[in-house]
């Protein structure tokens, strides 16, 4: 049977793969969207079963159920051998990589992808509407299920083929992972001197906030932008840490590269402003 009516998805069978933050979430975001989960297979018994009493999802860590579609939620590197145990030659697969191909899926059945663009965290509750999902599949009748999936959920659905979720992925790493793996180093330093990482709080949610208005390169504020070389100088004596210090005169180099030939008169807190 085709799988090409948004009616169809109410009773589709669904069998989400994984155990992880990805495959949690997804399973959420489709039961709050009264669309069925069949079950949630994986190896990880206890987060099975912990998902499973939540949403009110059957699991299984031993026999994968017979499914129209399989969605596999796993790390990259076991999404080959996890699409093996799938035997069903009629059903549509994908996965949720944005770094991976549609080929890394091992069968005879139909491949797709089904990326969502966010940083999952189990207790972190999501508004999965504003989520971008990224969808690549083999022809349009598949592309359409996946398009209608994804649209019951989010508001913000695209097609992506392999090499656009590539950068789209990198992007995201510096615009996540390395912005959050600088919170935690930022955490270390104040630490280490008892003052509350929370008084940064405002700070960085005024931050983020404002690139939803200004461009990221003319929101920047900051000495290096300044260019001074005092503030920097007294910075680095501050820090003991190699990889702190590595990382502050890193960052500093790509910020001063980044406007050396935007060089303008500055206001008092280092942005730019337009010579008059």
């Amino acid at each position: 049977m085709r799988l090409s009516c948004v009616s169809y998805l109410c009773y589709m069978k669904i069998a989400i793969i994984g155990s992880g933050n990805v495959a949690y979430h997804l399973a959420k975001a489709f039961t709050e969207n009264n669309i069925p989960v069949s079950q949630i297979f994986g190896r990880n018994e206890n987060d099975l079963k912990e998902i499973s009493e939540e949403l009110s999802v059957p699991y299984s860590f031993e026999n994968l159920i017979d499914a129209e579609l399989y969605i596999i939620a796993v790390n990259d590197n076991s999404i080959g051998e996890v699409s093996k145990k799938i035997e069903n030659k009629n059903c549509l697969v994908a996965h949720t990589s944005g770094s991976v191909s549609r080929d890394t899926l091992v069968g005879n059945y139909r491949k797709s992808v089904f990326y969502p663009l966010q940083t999952f965290t189990k207790s972190k509750k999501l508004d999965y509407s504003k989520i971008p999902f990224f969808i690549e599949a083999e022809n349009e009748d598949n592309l359409e299920v996946l398009k209608n999936l994804a649209s019951k959920i989010s508001k913000n659905v695209m097609e992506a083929d392999s090499e656009k979720r590539k950068y789209i992925h990198l992007t995201a790493v510096f615009a996540c992972n390395f912005v959050n793996h600088l919170y935690a180093r930022a955490k270390e330093i104040s630490d280490s001197q008892n003052i509350p990482f929370d008084y940064f709080l405002p700070l960085i949610d005024e931050t983020t906030q404002k690139i939803h208005e200004i461009e990221p390169k003319s929101a920047q504020t900051g000495p290096a932008i300044r260019n001074d070389e005092r503030v920097l100088k007294i910075h680095e004596s501050l820090l003991t840490d190699e990889e702190q210090i590595k990382i502050y005169k890193t960052m500093n180099e790509s910020i001063k590269k980044m406007y050396v030939k935007d060089r303008s008169p500055k206001t008092e807190d280092g942005s730019l402003h337009s010579e008059s």
